[in-house]
């Protein structure tokens, strides 16, 4: 959808649009909630605590492999079906968790990159015991650790 087509179904305008994308400008709640039924969605805010480092690192590979998954959803999940079988070996004791990523992995693309990029608690508890480990080669893990480390510089 482009920003006018947006802005005509909000009732509002195409720069105003540009602005709110670009950051220069803030929709009020009020605004946000017409834009959203606009599109046919519904406004829903959460208070979560804050990512420690570790987190934001995690979800930044994580947005890394879900480009990934993109491109590539056959071998990506077989990959993380095999170490979700490894898992389930090594660690019995985080069965609930392997069985969770194992109905997460049946979902669609969308619906698994959804779980692989929420930023909220449960989502943040399931990275831990991601099996999307070894999708990323060494150069591409390295690319995206150089691309976080720039970011939390500009934070």
């Amino acid at each position: 959808m482009t920003q006018s087509e947006l802005a005509d179904r909000a009732g509002t305008s195409q720069p105003t649009i540009a602005a709110y994308e670009a950051g220069r400008k803030s929709p009020t709640l009020r605004t946000l909630n017409r834009l959203a039924a606009s599109v046919g969605r519904d406004v829903v805010i959460s208070f979560v605590p804050s990512l420690t480092r570790e987190a934001r690192r995690s979800l930044f590979l994580h947005h890394a492999i879900a480009d990934k998954l993109r491109r590539s959803p056959e071998e990506v999940l077989r990959r993380a079906r095999v170490n979700l079988r490894r898992m389930s070996v090594q660690h019995p004791d985080a069965g609930v968790l392997i069985e969770e990523w194992n109905r997460i992995l049946d979902r669609p693309i969308d619906g698994i990159v959804d779980v692989m990029i929420d930023p909220r608690e449960h989502a943040r508890e399931l990275r831990h015991m991601t099996p999307f480990a070894g999708v990323l080669t060494a150069a591409e893990r390295a690319h995206v650790y150089r691309e976080f480390a720039g970011s939390e510089e500009r934070r």
